[in-house]
């Protein structure tokens, strides 16, 4: 994968820190909020003219889902990353709707083998359908269904290989989820195919009640930052992008934190900040 630099999730309340920012490769905009038939907003077209990627960021495909994703999304984000000429598109590992019913949220997926064979085939499917390479996320989750016959890292390993795709690999959700699971987050990353990566999320989440919520409107904690510089000792990253949807920071806190993410791939990590401010 080409190399994309550091980036950030494009949201309106950002687009003049984002523009004024130095430095910056690419952004990420959610595929959902902007007609692929309609113009191009000004600010996203400025941004290309100087030669920043855009990814289209899919959040209502439902690749987890038992139904096959439906033609007519996928229509739309196909013709979106033709439109903005994007690298790559990317979408979540998760599913969203059912017999109709939209969950409103990125739901988790039974870790079965029946379960892996769906995913494989939806993924398939929508590869075959757009112009340019995807890449599927790992999600934060707060619940595990029961049943479950592979561990998390096995799972995401296991669809990477059998789909042949790209990995959007969201740190901050590693570290969500190692929080929250009270598993090796060093582990977890080291049984994943790490040379797939496209790029790579970072947010910020709050604690709540002993559980931590990936919210991505804090900001970003030392350890998903130190989490980060031990991913980047152990393969070389296209890209690491900020995300940051809501209690929007200054300029000069967002460009700290650009800042402090392009430091975590050279400052040696803490070990006890990985596994959490507790």
């Amino acid at each position: 994968m080409q190399g994309l630099g550091l980036g950030i999730g494009w949201r309106p309340e950002l687009a003049v820190a984002i523009d004024r920012r130095p430095g910056l490769g690419f952004i990420e905009i959610v595929a959902e909020d902007f007609d692929p038939w309609g113009q191009v907003p000004a600010p996203i077209r400025q941004l290309c003219s100087r030669g920043l990627g855009v990814i289209p960021h899919g959040v209502s495909l439902s690749l987890g889902g038992a139904e096959a994703p439906e033609p007519q999304r996928l229509a739309a984000l196909a013709r979106l990353a033709i439109r903005l000429d994007a690298p790559l598109v990317s979408e979540h590992l998760a599913f969203v709707r059912a017999g109709g019913i939209e969950a409103g949220h990125l739901l988790p997926l039974p870790r079965t083998r029946a379960t892996l064979e769906v995913v494989v085939e939806n993924i398939r499917a929508a590869q075959a359908a757009l112009p340019v390479p995807l890449a599927v996320e790992n999600v934060a989750t707060l619940f595990d269904w029961p049943g479950a016959e592979m561990e998390e890292a096995a799972f995401l390993a296991e669809v990477i290989e059998q789909a042949d795709v790209l990995l959007l690999l969201d740190i901050a959700n590693v570290y969500a989820n190692a929080r929250n699971y009270d598993f090796d987050p060093l582990a977890f990353l080291d049984r994943l195919p790490l040379d797939r990566i496209a790029y790579v999320h970072v947010a910020g989440g709050v604690e709540r009640e002993g559980l931590y919520h990936d919210t991505h409107t804090a900001a970003l904690p030392r350890g998903v930052l130190d989490l980060l510089g031990e991913l980047c000792s152990r393969t070389t990253v296209p890209g690491v992008m900020l995300e940051r949807d809501d209690h929007f920071p200054s300029e000069a806190e967002l460009n700290a934190e650009l800042d402090a993410i392009d430091q975590a791939r050279q400052v040696k990590p803490n070990w006890e900040s990985i596994h959490g401010e507790r």
